[in-house]
């Protein structure tokens, strides 16, 4: 396998630069006067950048374009410095215009919110949302003529770090609420409409490893459960990059997909090597898990890449001893050798350091058919890259449930400037109303992105 950076030609530059000058007309989308740029599809048809570096960053993005990151076009390590930059929250500018599709508009859903991260719709429609530093879990009910959350309530809080949440049993008529913190999960009592928890929080599992039991790290848990209701999936991330400051051995319950009965009895490992997958959801059609994964830092611009992968029974991704495949950890090398030809190569390569967080399916009837059943995942942005990348939600291609390794912009316009961005996004989902919903906790606000029609 070839590890030669891309080369990007001066044909390609000046087509990228001149894609994204075309910012051609605007959709008003709410009345605080924000307005939604929309960029007509037809300029950005057919746009597909290749590889890393320049193709791969906040200099080529927009709505319509795709990307497409080969193993091969992974540099080799330290191919460029390891740096550190991290942004700047600027608050948005009158007039801020995010930058989304031909046909599609923007309204700001809600703001004033303190460190939302994961959301998730209820069967009936209803928001529920983490606001992880304050602890607490908040509804959002509705849609006003403007665009806005109609009613919002809290739902439950003096919670430690709530982030991922589901609901028990799948289906229209849950019973539960299922929330996770670093190292427990619980459920609370509920059944559709309620507005507050009406029963205090069972612990079922108290002992993942992250928080007191664990030793910190990666700290977001995400849940989700199989159809028949039989299974539930749960992440945990790594406590560290690449394993830099572990003592003791490598963890056997830390960088793993886990799966426990509803009740969080019969723990197993599903699969391993993963060093931080926020988030995880099953595929509607195929009732495949998949998952977002953040690879490590400190290995230059371009490598490794973050990834979005249907997830193997058994399989292992690699972490720490390897990544995107055979590519060994330099600071590991010669470790683990048998682990070389066992590692998967993951099917959807994004651009290195890009903070791939929730993943969602497009499960709504209001967008255009071509997005049913595609996925989608929210970037909240690189700080460990010499030019930003991410600060964006983008769409996986899938052709009859399967991914095709290309993945196009969605929803833009975050970053100010290379020092200064506007918006971290976290969340997306899809909502009762068939539009998505996204989070950002950098100036604490929820987007929702609906269809209008071409105008």
């Amino acid at each position: 396998m070839s590890n030669r950076p891309h080369r990007t030609t001066p044909t390609a530059v000046a087509l990228a630069t001149a894609l994204f000058l075309i910012a051609g007309w605007f959709l008003v989308s709410s009345s605080s006067g924000l307005a939604a740029k929309s960029i007509p599809a037809a300029e950005m048809q057919g746009q597909l950048l290749r590889g890393t570096g320049a193709n791969g960053d906040i200099t080529a993005d927009a709505p319509g374009v795709r990307h497409l990151i080969t193993p091969a076009d992974i540099p080799p390590p330290y191919a460029t410095p390891a740096t550190g930059n991290g942004p700047k929250i600027v608050p948005r500018p009158e007039g801020f215009a995010a930058k989304v599709p031909a046909g599609f508009k923007v309204d700001l859903y809600a703001a004033g919110l303190s460190n939302p991260r994961l959301i998730r719709a209820a069967p009936n429609g209803d928001l529920f949302l983490a606001e992880s530093g304050p602890g607490r879990i908040k509804i959002f009910r509705g849609v006003s003529a403007s665009g806005q959350a109609e009613t919002t309530s809290v739902f439950a809080e003096s919670l430690r770090q709530p982030f991922g949440i589901n609901f028990y049993p799948p289906g229209k008529n849950p019973q539960y609420v299922y929330v996770t913190a670093p190292d427990s999960i619980m459920r609370f009592p509920y059944k559709n409409g309620d507005l507050t928890a009406t029963g205090p929080p069972e612990v079922i599992i108290s002992d993942l490893p992250g928080g007191k039991n664990g030793g910190g790290g990666h700290w977001t848990r995400d849940l989700c459960f199989t159809a028949d209701g039989k299974k539930m999936y749960v992440t945990v991330g790594s406590r560290n990059n690449a394993l830099e400051d572990s003592k003791p051995e490598l963890d056997a319950r830390r960088a793993v997909i886990l799966a426990f009965t509803p009740d969080g009895k019969e723990e197993r490992t599903v699969a391993s090597g993963i060093r931080n997958a926020v988030s995880i959801a099953l595929h509607p059609a195929t009732g495949e898990l998949w998952a977002s994964i953040q690879e490590r830092d400190g290995l230059g611009d371009d490598t490794p890449a973050d990834y979005i992968t249907r997830i193997k029974e058994g399989g292992f991704y690699g972490w720490p001893w390897y990544y995107v495949g055979p590519n060994e950890q330099p600071t590991l090398k010669g470790a683990h050798p048998e682990l070389k030809d066992k590692t998967i190569v993951p099917e959807v390569l994004l651009q290195a350091h890009s903070a791939s967080m929730q993943l969602c399916f497009y499960t709504g009837k209001q967008f255009p058919r071509e997005y049913q059943n595609d996925a989608f995942a929210a970037l909240r942005g690189s700080s460990n890259r010499k030019v930003r990348t991410g600060y964006k939600v983008v769409r996986a291609i899938l052709k009859n449930g399967k991914p095709t390794g290309e993945y196009e912009d969605f929803l833009t316009g975050f970053v100010a400037a290379d020092d200064k961005v506007y918006a971290r996004p976290v969340g997306v989902t899809v909502g009762g109303d068939g539009a998505l919903y996204v989070t950002e906790d950098g100036n604490g606000t929820v987007w929702r992105v609906s269809y209008a029609g071409h105008s």
